[in-house]
């Protein structure tokens, strides 16, 4: 039996650990044609030919107004790897307010709007992501520095308002790997060149990540580890700390 590349290794072990994939699941996946997209939809053309496969699954495109069209490099590969794919087309300037600026996180949080609603009428459960390592590493660093909480991207998200939920495979998939991954596949040459690239708050915690880190993937996988081992009784919550305080003077 041929051994798996270890990308897949990492996504199976993210799959198992969140209970990703289920029996009778139908999972529409947001392509866009880049390197972590594809990585993922690549995953699930393969897991799709296992013998006890279960599920269904779509790669779905977005389409925006002004973003350059899916690369056909990438349609070329899905056919071959024999992927069910659909584009649809969507106005997103259109949707941007009046005084409003349009920017990366508008963009993303229209696409992810859509996918959404594509999943909803076409009877999907799930919506896969290709959020990496350090995506969520980063997320993590803006959260707690921008808007003084803790959170994240959650690898299993369950929307309380949509009978979907959102599940992030490669969340265990450090960025380097999965350049590697795509370089080695012949898929490393597509990313986003629209002209509302204004994600300064992203790329600046990606220096911040590295510095804190050391660019040290063990240290990553330790920052990421740490936020599913909490000591709530050590952090500054004071409900905590008042039970606390009641139990030691009994």
């Amino acid at each position: 039996m041929k051994k798996q590349p270890k990308i897949s290794s990492l996504i199976d072990k993210a799959v198992f650990d969140y209970n990703l994939i289920e029996k009778n699941d139908r999972i529409l996946i947001g392509a866009s044609g880049g390197k972590d997209s594809t990585a993922l939809v690549e995953y699930f053309a393969n897991r799709a030919k296992r013998p006890d496969c279960g599920f269904e699954y779509l790669a779905l495109n977005v389409q925006s107004d002004f973003a350059p069209l899916f690369p056909a490099g990438i349609k070329e590969l899905f056919e071959r790897w024999q992927v069910p794919f659909k584009s649809i087309d969507v106005n997103i300037l259109e949707r941007v307010k009046k005084g409003q600026k349009m920017s990366c996180w508008w963009c993303s949080t229209q696409r992810r709007t859509e996918l959404i609603n594509y999943a909803i009428a076409n009877g999907y459960n799930k919506i896969a992501l290709g959020h990496h390592l350090e995506d969520i590493l980063e997320t993590f660093l803006m959260n707690m520095l921008d808007k003084a909480e803790i959170s994240t991207m959650s690898p299993r998200l369950e929307y309380k308002n949509y009978p979907v939920t959102l599940i992030r495979p490669l969340c265990y998939v450090p960025e380097e790997r999965l350049v590697e991954h795509a370089k080695k596949n012949g898929y490393a040459g597509f990313t986003c060149t629209c002209n509302y690239q204004e994600n300064s708050a992203r790329k600046d915690a990606r220096k911040k990540l590295e510095m804190l880190t050391d660019s040290s993937l063990v240290k990553k996988y330790h920052m990421q580890n740490s936020l599913k081992n909490i000591k709530n009784l050590y952090l500054m919550n004071p409900e905590i700390a008042f039970k606390d305080s009641d139990t030691d003077s009994l």
